[in-house]
């Protein structure tokens, strides 16, 4: 099937914005204080052992020959060497997405299959208990930081109850689903969790919004007056077409639940590319920094068109002007 304009248009908007991302990444953290080279050393280290360590990472040359240079291995999957870890940036970043990935996998199902039902049950409940305990949930989990909330779980299910791990990561082995995959998935339930109720909270509050705006549409009026009932109006008429807000929102979270794993992946001692973000920042490994960096927002505008996929699923209107 030969791409349509409007999809081309979109997918060379989404290249050459990834191109600017890139470069601007690549300036900010070359802008950076700190030399990776003599914090590799230390700051005892000999002048003409600082320009030959330099000299072999590259960072004697010009800014943009380094930025070309980084493009170019990007492109070609060569994402360069780790400072600190001496291996190929490109494995170091997928061995630590079999970590990241399932846990935003299982905080993203989470957050929606909470929220949405919770918020369906609000807008059905308008103004009764139900309502009401939907609209305290929500302040709270998105008052309160994922972190506070991942020591707090750490305490009561890991320590106290000592139903799952207080941290770290056994790793997803060659056992498949038998006590391998299990030991790992259930060092992922609690972070996931800690992750999960703030974007829960937020997909709470828009779930009970659009729904409450749509129910008062004519169309659902009309539905109930020629004697359709009040649930069945709501699960097939209300909820389909209020998805659209709700799909929005999640979109714009996915980036978020990334995003936050650098602080829930230190709580739990994870090593998932949260972790790797923290550690090369402090460590002053560039290479790594930026190709994560990098990652991220590739991510987001993989998210964007998945969503916008999704949109013209939802609403056949908007299929028909792509």
């Amino acid at each position: 099937m030969t791409p349509s304009p409007s999809r081309i248009r979109r997918l060379a908007g989404a290249a050459l914005m990834l191109l600017v991302t890139s470069l601007v990444i690549f300036l900010l953290i070359e802008a950076a204080p700190g030399d990776p080279a003599e914090i590799m050393l230390g700051t005892s280290a000999q002048a003409d052992t600082l320009a030959a360590l330099r000299d072999q990472l590259g960072l004697d040359r010009p800014l943009m020959v380094r930025y070309l240079a980084w493009l170019g291995g990007v492109v070609t999957g060569n994402m360069g060497q780790s400072y600190t870890y001496g291996v190929p940036v490109a494995g170091l970043i997928a061995e630590r997405m079999l970590v990241t990935l399932p846990l935003t996998l299982m905080a993203t199902l989470l957050a929606v299959g909470v929220s949405v039902p919770l918020g369906v049950m609000a807008a059905a409940r308008q103004g009764r208990a139900g309502d009401g305990l939907a609209t305290v949930f929500a302040q709270m989990g998105i008052a309160v930081p994922n972190f506070w909330i991942g020591l707090l779980l750490i305490l009561v299910f890991a320590l106290k109850l000592g139903w799952f791990p207080v941290g770290g990561f056994p790793g997803w082995g060659d056992a498949g689903w038998g006590d391998a995959g299990w030991g790992a998935i259930s060092a992922l339930i609690l972070p996931a969790v800690a992750l999960a109720i703030p974007q829960a909270a937020v997909l709470t509050r828009v779930t009970r919004a659009a729904v409450l705006d749509v129910a008062a549409e004519d169309f659902i009026r009309t539905a109930r007056a020629k004697g359709l009932s009040r649930h069945r109006a709501l699960w097939r008429h209300t909820v389909p077409n209020a998805l659209l807000p709700v799909v929005t929102m999640l979109g714009l979270q996915i980036p978020f639940l990334i995003s936050g794993a650098v602080l829930v992946e230190n709580v739990f001692s994870l090593p998932g590319i949260g972790t790797l973000a923290y550690q090369a920042l402090s460590q002053r490994d560039l290479i790594v920094v930026q190709n994560v960096v990098l990652l991220f927002a590739a991510i987001v505008l993989a998210v964007n068109a998945g969503t916008d996929a999704l949109y013209a699923r939802l609403d056949p209107r908007l299929k028909a002007r792509q």
